[in-house]
């Protein structure tokens, strides 16, 4: 038995490493994690250092590898989403560092799932006894002030309870699928204020000269990343100030090997495209991701990432839609309030210990809070029956 610590992914390969996580959620398979390692949007590919350094971490049992960890060293908290800064600020303020830190989750990608991968027969509370002496020794190195781990699912959830980690709450928006056979029935259950609304927001898309259209597999070409990316950028650069996390490379990756998987709602006027939406798709459920566009149409950044993706998970059958991070006014479109779940486990250095006790209470205190927005939040959704 032994661990490593990788610093790329290509150390190991795609069949042992995505042997030990669900094949079809896409954001764990080393196609998705490859891309953005290769492409230049993690690591330090190309001389660009990104602030985020693959450290995944894995165990051999002989020369079979039994379990692995999606791992990262970062130098800062930006595309995390369930973001830490108040505790980096209050460690500066006690004179303490908060980075590097090592991180558990997937870049830029506040989707719930796995995040710790095993073997059939090995239990997930065993590989975090292999990770706590893996970050041990990692220490003698770096100066790791903590490790965390965010959006795991629910089992993985509690294998970090049960192994003393400090425990955070985030709330989401997801919308689920009861049953409906079209769109119409999924608005019949909505108020009918709310009903009229989305109809009335449909209809001016189609007003405006605009046709939404369903990409996938090889009708994501060359032409269609070079468009997309285009929106990618100019959409973070109106929003943020800057031209987006990850890189041209990064999408054209995913295109040729996860094309299985991805989805596309694009809207077009007289055959050009002029917006689009990207999509992820498990056996369940469908991740909204990316959006961007070229010009701005009325109600269209709903239709592209909203009400189109509904629409598809009835066609299909899926149960989910993950629309992505934050938007309240994703309530008012039926998507219900949901808990997510962030893990922490701080040094235990004798000078941290009053730093870590205020965290770990300011923990207690947030969960509270966001239980009572969750249910005010849920009080907010449009559905006539409330069951619903």
């Amino acid at each position: 038995m032994r661990f490593e610590w990788l610093s790329s992914l290509a150390e190991v390969t795609a069949a042992d490493w995505n042997g030990l996580f669900p094949a079809d959620y896409p954001f764990c398979r080393y196609e998705f994690l490859l891309a953005l390692e290769q492409g230049g949007s993690v690591g330090s590919n190309a001389g660009k250092n990104t602030g985020w350094l693959v450290r995944h971490f894995v165990v051999w049992q002989n020369d079979q590898l039994i379990a692995a960890v999606p791992a990262y060293i970062k130098l800062h908290s930006y595309g995390e989403y369930l973001f830490d800064w108040s505790f980096a600020e209050a460690y500066q303020n006690y004179g303490l560092d908060y980075y590097p830190k090592l991180l558990l989750a997937i870049p830029f990608t506040p989707a719930e799932g796995p995040r710790l991968g095993v073997a059939a027969g090995i239990d997930k509370a065993e590989l975090l006894q292999w990770l706590a002496q893996g970050v041990t020794e990692l220490q003698q190195v770096l100066p790791l002030s903590h490790l965390q781990c965010l959006y795991a699912e629910t089992e993985d959830q509690q294998a970090f309870r049960d192994a003393g980690f400090i425990e955070r709450f985030d709330v989401q928006f997801l919308w689920s699928n009861k049953n409906y056979s079209c769109f119409d029935d999924f608005l019949a259950v909505l108020t009918a204020r709310k009903r009229k609304q989305i109809r009335k927001e449909r209809a001016a898309v189609i007003e405006q000269g605009v046709v939404i259209k369903t990409l996938t597999g090889v009708e994501l070409d060359l032409v269609f990343w070079q468009q997309f990316y285009g929106f990618y950028c100019d959409t973070y650069q109106k929003r943020s100030r800057h031209q987006g996390y990850l890189t041209a490379d990064t999408f054209w990756r995913w295109g040729q090997t996860m094309a299985n998987q991805l989805i596309v709602f694009a809207a077009f006027k007289d055959d050009e495209m002029l917006a689009a939406s990207l999509c992820f798709q498990s056996e369940s459920t469908l991740f909204g991701r990316y959006w961007g566009c070229k010009q701005d149409f009325n109600f269209l950044h709903f239709e592209c990432c909203y009400y189109s993706g509904i629409d598809y998970c009835i066609r299909q059958g899926l149960q989910f839609f993950d629309a992505g991070a934050q938007g309240e006014h994703k309530l008012q479109r039926g998507f219900a309030p949901v808990l997510r779940h962030g893990f922490y486990r701080f040094t235990d250095k004798a000078e941290h210990k009053a730093m870590n006790e205020a965290i770990a209470r300011y923990c207690v205190q947030e969960q509270r809070a966001l239980v009572v927005y969750q249910q005010e939040a849920q009080d907010s959704l449009p559905f006539a029956n409330r069951a619903d």
